[in-house]
């Protein structure tokens, strides 16, 4: 991995000092952050640097592409691969700002729990999204008896490179995401909700990284999984890029391209196996919002800002009836090293969101990738690892 890490860098500098495109990996990826030398924090990663390093949360993409229009997909995130509704996990949403369509809510702030998977998908997919979920859940053995459900639906608005209005989204694409839903995805970048998101005037999308603590903190893993579609001052590794930002051109200057204000949203997922209620896992997911903050945002008027965390710890999970099992939960004095890990999984999970997407051309334009060849140079000065 060092060597490659090495020979991306040195490519990206010497294609920079060209003016060449940008170099691509053997494997004609781009490369996540920490593969390119850039390490956001301090806290060691998982193995994966994922949110599936959390025991047994799953992620599965559906990746809607059709025409020169659509660009759109799902995400789903299952907390475990046991019963949701019978074994529910607990959870609390924090809103940053509040400009979005996020379905569910209010039953997770009044009970704070899930029931069912997560999914994450365009602004107007929301409730195609939704239906089709319910749908699925209502079917599964032992629900006969059900009479209410509660999805959880987020969304960020893909209407420049996807042609929202169309609403091209249906639910075998919700299945899709769902039945190939894996404990090994790492996939990131333009697929799934991420295909036709747009962040600081560059291609956005899925992003994901974990952080794992010592024993002596505690032990514990947190997973984040980002749906970057939001702007502000581009700052990665505490470098604001202020020298990189996508070319002006007409459709630009006309208004018929996607801003690299901070208008736009961002969907925030963060699992982890700590054992944690709902009132410890809303102070979790308000640290959340302070890896968005790094990265160069300021939450603006007309961004949607949201958190959704949730503990797997079998000790903390509940039964329909409200039982619970046998309650331990952290003491407050013990949540600082999850503040810690939070924040930096957060953070580079969007930085990884922009490092994986390709440039991408849909309904009304192309927008470009954020071009390593010009922002590794000004995180490796001197050629050597970021902070």
């Amino acid at each position: 991995m060092a060597n490659w890490r090495s020979a991306w860098l040195l490519a990206a500098m010497l294609a920079a000092g060209a003016g060449a495109a940008e170099p691509q990996a053997a494997t004609g990826e781009r490369p996540r952050a920490r593969e390119a030398g850039v390490v956001i924090g301090v806290l060691p990663t998982g193995p994966r640097n994922a949110i599936v390093d959390v025991p047994g949360v799953a992620v599965g993409h559906a990746t809607v592409v059709e025409g020169d229009a659509i660009r759109t997909g799902v995400t789903a995130i299952l907390p475990h691969p046991g019963d949701l509704y019978r074994e529910r996990v607990p959870a609390a949403i924090v809103v940053g700002n509040g400009y979005g369509k996020l379905l569910g809510v209010t039953q997770v702030d009044e009970l704070g729990e899930l029931e069912t998977p997560i999914l994450l998908t365009g602004t107007l997919g929301v409730w195609r999204a939704a239906d089709a979920l319910v749908e699925r859940q209502l079917a599964l053995p032992g629900m006969e008896d059900v009479r209410s459900l509660n999805p959880v639906v987020g969304e960020t608005n893909d209407g420049f490179l996807n042609d929202i209005r169309a609403r091209p989204l249906r639910p075998e694409h919700v299945q899709r995401a769902l039945d190939t839903a894996s404990t090994d995805n790492v996939d990131e970048g333009a697929v799934g909700a991420g295909t036709g998101t747009v962040a600081f005037g560059w291609k956005g999308g899925i992003g994901t990284s974990s952080r794992r603590l010592d024993p002596a903190r505690g032990g514990h893993t947190v997973g984040v999984l980002v749906q970057s579609n939001y702007g502000g001052r581009l700052t990665i590794a505490g470098v604001a890029l202020d020298g990189v930002r996508p070319e002006r051109t007409a459709a630009r200057d006309a208004g018929d391209a996607p801003p690299a204000t901070g208008d736009g949203s961002i969907m925030i997922v963060v699992a982890t196996d700590a054992p944690l209620d709902d009132r410890l896992l809303r102070r979790l997911a308000t640290r959340a919002l302070l890896g968005v903050g790094r990265t160069g945002s300021s939450m603006s008027n007309g961004s949607g800002d949201y958190v959704i965390a949730f503990s797997t710890a079998q000790e903390v999970r509940r039964t329909p009836g409200g039982q619970r099992h046998a309650l331990q939960v952290l003491a407050n004095d013990a949540m600082t090293p999850l503040f810690d890990a939070v924040v930096e999984a957060t953070e580079e999970a969007i930085v990884n969101s922009l490092f994986r997407a390709h440039t991408m051309s849909g309904h009304r334009g192309t927008v470009p990738a954020l071009p390593l060849e010009r922002v590794l140079p000004l995180l490796h000065p001197q050629g050597g690892p970021g902070r």
